[in-house]
């Protein structure tokens, strides 16, 4: 096994720390020594150890082993697969084996052995490395990039900027594949060894976004039973994806300016900053230049979030792309529901490459499940696909022949006259704006 590059000890007697340092030196790349845990947590967050000796006990007279399990809990709460061997002077085993029961990978005991523990550690050290071994292979692509200009042309782009970690909004329509391909820049950089998060901004609701965003601390609010991380802090070292951030409403954009600028959020029922190192994707379907004029979207935000805008074609301006991205979601499909396999038949073929497609990949991706669904043979012909009313263009009038189409058309008439702006659609139609988000995300709008 090559030597582990980092451990982190802590323990409040400095003279053990002295000694550690000695003996490890040969075995550990980079060593930090920690005389107490209260910068533990910062100290994590800008750091990777490989393991973790955590001391039991660091208060005087104090030896019940309580503060280190403590910090036991922290630790596997901000990084579950860290590796922490325990380190305590008293050979309690019924502690040792509540340690471990809690997450700690191993147990030393004081007066330690010196080959033991350098073996211990190593041992503990294993796991990390199976970890990162695996995380070192990127995962395959689930891309569909096709042959169309446009979509060769968006990849060359995405393929520059992914390396960087410079901000990227991502715009085009409902449908067209927005998170699929902040996925794709997030596997191709430098941090695809951690775990992208996810944010759906018009899902969050406004009296929790602080909380949801950045955390809280116990007891801010009615129910803050717990301390909790939000959604940037689980984000550090990686990407988080902002979809939909064209919903943020227009008071709250500041906060997320602050968090931007700062490099740090701090939870509510706090005032200490925590330092966050991310990667941001914005996704919207809106025009936010648009918005800027009209004094709904801030314009130092749009500059914070849009050093590199990638705008996806929709659908119907990559007509060659239809039938090869038809054909995935059959293969897809025919494992999913246990079938054999099916082709499209010809005039199948035609009909999907004249159908508009505004609902983008998404509604084509609907089709062919139901299709695939309701066949019993082998071939799928322009009779398995029925589309609706609803997929017409949305200026183009046409007569309400179902309660969903009388929906649509009232939903999009009122989204036309309040020019987008969500809440005052909601309070117009007397819905809550999460009811008027599940409508719009239904129909594709």
């Amino acid at each position: 096994m090559a030597k582990p590059r980092t451990i982190l000890i802590i323990d409040d007697n400095r003279g053990v720390l002295s000694a550690l340092k000695l003996l490890l030196k040969g075995t550990f790349e980079h060593i930090i020594a920690l005389p107490s845990p209260i910068t533990l947590p910062s100290v994590l967050r800008m750091e990777n150890p490989d393991v973790v000796l955590l001391d039991m006990n660091f208060t005087d007279a104090l030896n019940s082993g309580n503060e280190g399990l403590y910090w036991l809990h922290e630790i596997k709460r901000m990084h579950p697969a860290l590796p922490v061997v325990l380190f305590t002077a008293y050979g309690d085993i019924d502690l040792a084996v509540r340690g471990i029961k809690e997450g700690a990978t191993d147990f030393v005991v004081k007066p330690w052995d010196n080959a033991k523990l350098i073996e211990t550690l190593k041992k503990a050290c294993e796991q990390t490395s199976k970890g990162r071994k695996k995380k070192e292979e990127r995962t395959p692509s689930a891309m569909y990039w096709g042959a169309s200009v446009p979509m060769c042309e968006l990849r060359s782009m995405v393929e520059k900027v992914a390396v960087t970690d410079a901000n990227v909004l991502i715009t085009g329509e409902n449908g067209t594949g927005k998170e699929m391909l902040a996925r794709e820049i997030h596997a191709l950089s430098n941090r695809f060894r951690r775990d992208m998060v996810t944010v759906d901004m018009g899902a969050v609701t406004e009296t929790l976004f602080e909380s949801e965003l950045f955390g809280h601390k116990k007891g801010a609010f009615t129910d803050a039973h717990a301390d909790r991380s939000g959604k940037f802090e689980a984000a550090h070292e990686s990407t988080i994806f902002l979809d939909e951030i064209g919903n943020l409403p227009y008071h709250l954009q500041s906060k997320l300016l602050t968090v931007l600028q700062s490099r740090s959020v701090v939870r509510v029922g706090s005032n200490e900053p925590i330092p966050v190192n991310v990667r941001l994707i914005c996704a919207t379907n809106a025009n936010l230049d648009e918005r800027v004029a009209q004094n709904r979207f801030r314009e130092d935000l749009l500059y914070r979030i849009n050093t590199i805008h990638l705008e996806i074609p929709p659908l119907r301006e990559r007509k060659e792309d239809i039938i090869p991205l038809a054909e995935l979601f059959i293969e897809r499909f025919t494992k999913q529901y246990d079938k054999g396999a099916m082709t499209l038949s010809e005039d199948a073929k035609r009909k999907l490459k004249e159908h508009p497609w505004y609902g983008n990949i998404r509604e084509l991706e609907h089709a062919i499940e139901k299709a695939v669904i309701i066949s019993d043979g082998g071939v799928l012909t322009d009779a398995h696909f029925h589309f609706p009313k609803k997929s017409l263009s949305p200026t183009q009038e046409s007569e309400a022949e179902t309660l969903e189409d009388m929906e649509l058309m009232m939903i999009r008439k009122t989204i036309d006259k309040h020019d987008g702006n969500l809440s005052a659609v909601a309070a117009q139609l007397g819905i809550t704006r999460q009811t008027l988000y599940n409508k719009m995300k239904k129909y594709g709008l």
